[in-house]
């Protein structure tokens, strides 16, 4: 029989490349709780109108991307979530979880696109997605920003050098809509100049052919009209209320008036943070404001601004600039020849744990040569013997793995010995 394999672009993660994924999710769970951000949990299957309205019709997301398909028992028309804040939106109006009062949240989970896959893109991918919803001012936007460049000092990136800050404002609906007829008219001059993509967008969603990577097209958008000069005084208000805060943080960042996010919801204030390292998928972190989305949504009018970051991207910056690290390696690891009464082992083993010590017992029998092979390979620190003639002593023979240095550990003692050697 034709062994079956995974979905192209759906990844399978084992040790150690897994390791690093937990310490990563360690760091950024460490962090969010310092700054006190809560975590939510939300559905990895939500409606497809859901997404529809808030993502906006004509992205490519829901255009191209989304996994859509009818519910089987009912006929519900359903999707896997191709983003995480749309969801946590929902979720927020469902339970009136802003009842009392504003909310910062954080989930990590998977989301779904059907893309192309490439390195660095991929059709299951994870995200990290931080909200703050109810918070109307440039205070939570410069905070978020800032939440996020402390990630990236934990993670030994460089600030400047290794990623760097784009930002920029969308401002409200009645200025993008003055933007937007002086863009189309422009680009209706252009029209010529044009590929399909741009052509097709020309007059469902002009903005997006700002963000057109093609390179012919460059000089024709850089000419185009700029958002910002269309802003009205309490939209630059709020952006000059972010940038003061970063400029008093000490935070370089360039402004990027091209910049439009790939999302319909977003307002006033967008970021991304980019690398020079990873080629064409540079944006490793992008988010912004989106203040009516709760209405439109079916919520009561509430502001929000979140950013989602993609882990196998940040994954891959820190593989290649060779920085983070695997899980916790572990400490001891029970070489228990075959015969060993368990009765006597196990409780010991329990005991160490206990004692915060990651312990691995081994198991399936084998020579004492083939079980030491195997704790050489688990990467622990020491070798914990279970001989015939230690437990006749009440003892086990501890073997230091790096240096090759053992000694004698009594039952009783292996308490002590455990905190002695804690990481």
């Amino acid at each position: 029989m034709q062994p079956l394999t995974g979905v192209k672009g759906m990844n399978d993660c084992f040790a150690p490349e897994s390791g690093r994924w937990e310490w990563l999710e360690g760091q950024m769970r460490g962090l969010l709780h310092a700054w006190g951000y809560s975590n939510i949990r939300v559905p990895v299957v939500e409606p497809l109108q859901l997404f529809v309205r808030g993502i906006g019709e004509v992205t490519d997301i829901v255009e191209k991307e989304m996994y859509a398909f009818e519910d089987k028992l009912n006929g519900d028309q359903l999707a896997l979530r191709p983003e995480i804040t749309a969801g946590i939106v929902r979720a927020v109006i469902e339970h009136s979880a802003l009842y009392n009062g504003p909310l910062r949240v954080w989930s990590i989970g998977p989301v779904f696109r059907h893309e192309r896959p490439q390195k660095g893109r991929y059709r299951q991918f994870h995200q990290l997605d931080v909200e703050c919803l109810g918070y109307p001012g440039p205070d939570v936007d410069a905070e978020l920003i800032l939440l996020t460049r402390a990630l990236w000092q934990r993670l030994g990136l460089k600030e400047g050098e290794d990623i760097h800050l784009e930002l920029n404002s969308l401002g409200e609906p009645a200025e993008r809509a003055a933007h937007r007829a002086a863009l189309v008219s422009y680009l209706q001059q252009h029209e010529a100049q044009l590929d399909e993509d741009a052509r097709r967008r020309l007059h469902s969603n002009p903005l997006r052919v700002l963000d057109t990577k093609n390179p012919t097209m460059q000089a024709l958008v850089d000419a185009a009209p700029k958002l910002l000069d269309f802003l009205g005084p309490e939209s630059i208000a709020h952006l000059d209320g972010v940038r003061a805060v970063l400029d008093a943080a000490g935070l370089s960042y360039t402004l990027n008036p091209r910049m439009v996010r790939g999302l319909d919801y977003y307002n006033r204030t967008v970021f991304e943070w980019v690398t020079p390292h990873l080629g064409s998928q540079a944006t490793v972190c992008g988010g912004g404001r989106y203040d009516g989305l709760i209405a439109q949504l079916g919520g009561k009018p509430a502001p929000g601004i979140g950013f989602g970051l993609g882990m196998e991207r940040l994954l891959l910056l820190l593989e290649t600039l060779q920085l983070g690290q695997g899980a916790v390696a572990l400490d001891a690891y029970a070489v228990v020849p075959d015969g060993a009464p368990l009765g006597t082992v196990l409780p010991l083993l329990a005991g160490l744990r206990a004692k915060g010590l990651a312990v691995q017992m081994h198991a399936g029998g084998g020579s004492m040569k083939s079980q030491f092979k195997r704790a050489d390979g688990s990467g622990a620190r020491f070798a914990l013997v279970f001989g015939a003639d230690e437990l006749a002593r009440g003892e086990v023979n501890v073997k230091n793995l790096a240096d090759g240095s053992q000694q004698a550990v009594s039952f009783s003692a292996l308490a002590a010995w455990a905190a002695s050697v804690a990481p």
